[in-house]
């Protein structure tokens, strides 16, 4: 297994990929910038306002269509590499590539995560005055990387099995549902609400943009260790299945 994700790793060494998926988050310190340009010079808005919009949209938008393209360029890089035929030369199990191909995007995904976090901080030591709400920074940095793990096998299996428009419509799918589901009773069965469901505790914030009231009960974080343990049961589960079929297309 080790050796597998050393050639996993090796993939994406001075790739664009790589390059995507862990610097896209800085883009929040270029906005940041711009937006000084255009504010008053005596003027730093409220870091929780900051919060509440980088911490609303990523779990909406950024992570259901950056999760499918991130599936997506993986099956591209994969088909440049030869499409797994040098693999399939050699005594090495497909099960075992699979889940290693998924625990190193896990990987990317944890180091996009980490600059995601960075990048916020220095965007609102840039435009944003008052206290800094660290714990809601980390807290819900680290909870919408868990949450997100579950989709990385299910978006992979999308774009091996059809190719990139079916990942990104599959993507674009989860995004809207994910919406929908995040302040219904059925969220727990929509993994693409899962992040945007547990932002709501966390953050104060309602699926929708609103500032939730104090009694909301979206405000309820015992939806959160649900959420975390659905994930972390849904990542396992969802590489198991998507492993075997990787086996099994291989053979055929």
């Amino acid at each position: 297994m080790i050796n597998i994700m050393q050639s996993e790793f090796l993939k994406y060494k001075r790739t664009f990929t790589r390059k995507l998926i862990i610097f896209a988050p800085l883009f929040l310190v270029i906005y940041a910038l711009f937006q000084k340009l255009f504010m008053p010079a005596d003027y730093l808005r409220p870091w929780q306002l900051l919060i509440d919009l980088v911490y609303n949209w990523s779990p909406v938008l950024f992570i259901p269509i950056g999760m499918a393209l991130f599936a997506a360029l993986v099956k591209l890089q994969e088909e440049k590499a030869g499409n797994y035929r040098g693999l399939c030369t050699r005594n090495i199990s497909p099960f075992l590539i699979w889940v290693g191909k998924v625990i190193v995007m896990a990987v990317h995904t944890l180091l996009a995560t980490i600059v995601f976090i960075i990048s916020i901080i220095i965007s609102g030591f840039i435009t944003a005055g008052g206290a800094v709400p660290w714990f809601k920074i980390f807290a819900g940095g680290v909870v919408l990387w868990v949450t997100s793990l579950a989709l990385i096998p299910i978006q992979l299996w999308a774009a091996t099995w059809k190719g990139t428009f079916i990942s990104m419509a599959l993507g674009f799918t989860g995004m809207i549902a994910g919406v929908i589901a995040a302040a219904k009773p059925y969220w727990v069965y929509v993994p693409w609400s899962w992040p945007t469901r547990l932002m709501c505790p966390i953050i104060g914030i309602h699926p929708n943009g609103v500032l939730l009231e104090a009694l909301d009960p979206l405000r309820d974080p015992s939806v959160i260790p649900i959420g975390i343990i659905l994930s972390i049961m849904a990542l396992i589960i969802s590489t198991i299945l998507t492993a075997v079929w990787f086996t099994k297309r291989e053979v055929k």
